[in-house]
């Protein structure tokens, strides 16, 4: 996808901004991907300074965030990515809110978060998902290939 012909643009959030985070993780439609893993996730106010220190302030490149952003400047989503020392390499994260799925939008965060990697000189990132992950697909379609399998996940790689 060209440069011209992106909807979306990344933000990196400012500390009191968090509560677009904090509305999607409680979302219970939004997080229906992470039910395996208990579904929606508590975000209060009272834990944005540590989780923006570790995250923002403190990433010590190792960790990556930023809000997506459409053309209406709505927050559409976040991306991420990590260092998992139990997989050894980077892991990303693509969250979009359930109301603005199905508009090509975690297809072009994705290529975003790629690119971020990529430029930091990140050569490979992962996804672990759970099984029945309807983004599963979405993966793939980038480049993604899946390198192991369980019951309950599966495990990508793509080579940046």
């Amino acid at each position: 996808m060209t440069d011209s012909n992106r909807k979306l643009r990344l933000h990196l959030p400012a500390r009191d901004e968090l509560d677009a985070r904090a509305r999607m993780l409680s979302d219970p439609a939004t997080m229906s991907y992470n039910a395996a893993w208990g579904g929606t996730i508590a975000f209060p106010e009272s834990a944005w300074d540590d989780w923006y220190a570790h995250w923002v302030l403190h990433h010590e490149n190792r960790r990556y965030y930023r809000y997506v952003v459409n053309e209406n400047d709505e927050v559409v989503g976040e991306i991420a990515f990590h260092f998992d020392s139990k997989w050894g390499g980077y892991m990303a994260n693509v969250l979009i809110h359930s109301r603005y799925r199905h508009r090509g939008y975690g297809k072009e965060a994705l290529e975003l978060l790629c690119t971020a990697a990529k430029s930091r000189g990140i050569p490979v990132l992962y996804d672990d998902m759970a099984i029945d992950n309807p983004a599963y697909d979405m993966f793939l379609h980038a480049g993604f290939v899946e390198i192991a399998r369980t019951d309950q996940l599966i495990l990508l790689k793509k080579e940046l």
